[in-house]
């Protein structure tokens, strides 16, 4: 900022074409910046809503200001402003005049001269303050009466490095105005000084700044919000990936049952698929376990819900069907049990759940299931889904009750156990099951269960995906 003192150096005139372009920039630049403002969603519950409002209304101040300050340049200096260090000693240099309200009234000046006492102020300096003209304009012992108090060693500070040391004045402060709203305020100015050096006075321009810095605030606020959030996400993220990798089969490829016993073995292999949109973990699982009297269970499961609660309502379902199984309760009996335990937790949520029990021996395949895709049966180069038995979600009601079907299995039979997340479509659409059931001649040819689930995730891995899946295959041997 040029002080008075050099006042006597002719200004270089601005091309008014240049200038004029860069005004209609600015405006058209505020106004598509507006316009973003206006048409964004406006939820004050989502920390990134609120950051991306916040700079949209930090870079509206911003323009402003910069609108405001093209246009001076255009109008070029007032023809009441002083343009002699002498002049000035009479008054203080002045801003171009602005309506009241508009950005330009939040700049105002002053002049404080040391030799007279005379105190000089501008219009809009008055305005900035609250005060009549009437009332006076403020000396600098008196200023820091309208000061914060814990500003006042800074505007102390400001004052007497400009008037003994001679440094510009460059800072801001606090003030309270009369009418009790605080203000922030820019003060920048220099000292004047006469013939033999010293300081004769001190000019100084106030710009209110309050708004600017508000925004300035509301960004850094939203900003710091939206990390703590992403923070908190990354950190729920990572504990639902430890809860699920303890509680979901620790057994990578193929598991195999009932070899070398009486019947038909099994050959299963599963696999998780995360949500693709968001990547946070959900409650889907699967699981096989070798049961005490030689039966296997087999089961998946997908509970509402993403991170750390769904995790950990999976992992006490999926603990509970295990102890129950081992204890001999049929698949039926069992999704009842699961149901009620669903119904009193403490965390309430809905699922479906499949629970199978295949009999080596007999070769037959007991299943029951709550609100759940059926299992799809291959067989001979086809494939079909099985009829399901009545069942309805758990958790939606506590007098549910569940039926069981059976039905036998051959050898080479294959089995796809799968969540409704693979397969999911709009409104009813089952192009997703259809998809999977058109696969049927390359896992007839695959070699095994961990072949099949291989060639399950190259169809539907790639494939945008709004909630996690799982997927087990089981294949009888032959």
């Amino acid at each position: 900022m040029p002080s008075p003192r050099f006042a006597d150096r002719p200004a270089q005139p601005s091309e008014h074409g240049t200038v004029d372009a860069l005004i209609s920039q600015t405006r058209r630049l505020r106004g598509d910046v507006d316009a973003v403002r206006r048409d964004a969603v406006l939820d004050e519950d989502d920390p990134r809503n609120r950051w991306q409002r916040a700079l949209c209304d930090l870079a509206v101040h911003q323009l402003d200001d910069l609108g405001a300050h093209l246009g001076q340049l255009k109008n070029g200096l007032p023809d009441d402003l002083p343009t002699t260090p002498g002049a000035a000693y009479g008054g203080a240099p002045a801003p171009a005049r602005a309506s009241a309200g508009s950005l330009l009234s939040r700049v105002g000046s002053a002049e404080w001269n040391l030799l007279t006492d005379e105190v000089s102020w501008s219009e809009e300096l008055f305005r900035i303050f609250g005060r009549t003209e009437e009332s006076g304009p403020m000396s600098l012992d008196e200023l820091p009466s309208m000061v914060f108090a814990e500003d006042q060693s800074l505007l102390q500070a400001m004052v007497t490095d400009c008037l003994i040391d001679g440094k510009p004045i460059d800072g801001e402060f606090r003030i309270v105005r009369t009418d009790g709203r605080v203000r922030t305020l820019h003060m920048m100015g220099e000292p004047v000084l006469d013939q033999d050096g010293c300081t004769a006075s001190m000019w100084a321009v106030l710009r209110d700044v309050s708004e600017l810095r508000r925004s300035e605030r509301a960004v850094r606020e939203s900003r710091d919000s939206l990390q703590r959030r992403r923070h908190v996400e990354r950190t729920e993220r990572r504990v639902a990936v430890e809860l699920q990798e303890a509680v979901l089969p620790p057994w990578r490829g193929s598991l195999s049952f009932a070899h070398g016993g009486p019947g038909a073995p099994l050959d299963v292999a599963g696999h998780y698929l995360p949500a693709a949109s968001t990547g946070l973990i959900g409650g889907d699982w699967y699981d096989a376990l070798a049961l005490p009297d030689g039966d296997a269970l087999l089961t998946v499961g997908d509970l509402t819900g993403h991170g750390v609660s769904a995790t950990s309502s999976m992992a006490m379902l999926l603990g509970a069907l295990r102890g129950m199984a081992v204890a001999g309760i049929r698949p039926a009996a069992l999704m009842g049990h699961l149901n009620q335990l669903l119904e009193t937790s403490v965390q309430p949520a809905l699922g479906s759940a499949m629970c199978c029990r295949y009999d080596p021996a007999r070769q037959t395949l007991s299943w029951a299931q709550a609100g759940h895709p059926a299992p799809l049966l291959f067989r001979d180069g086809t494939g079909r889904a099985l009829a399901r038995p009545d069942g309805v979600l758990l958790g939606a009601t506590a007098a549910a009750s569940y039926e069981e079907a059976e039905i036998r299995l051959l050898p080479g039979d294959l089995l796809v156990l799968h969540t409704d997340g693979l397969t999911r479509g709009h409104d009813g659409d089952d192009s997703g099951t259809q998809r999977l059931l058109a696969l049927a001649p390359r896992l007839a040819a695959a070699r095994d269960a961990q072949d099949c689930v291989r060639s399950v995730v190259a169809e539907f891995g790639e494939a945008p995906r709004d909630d996690d899946a799982c997927v087990m295959v089981v294949r009888v041997g032959r």
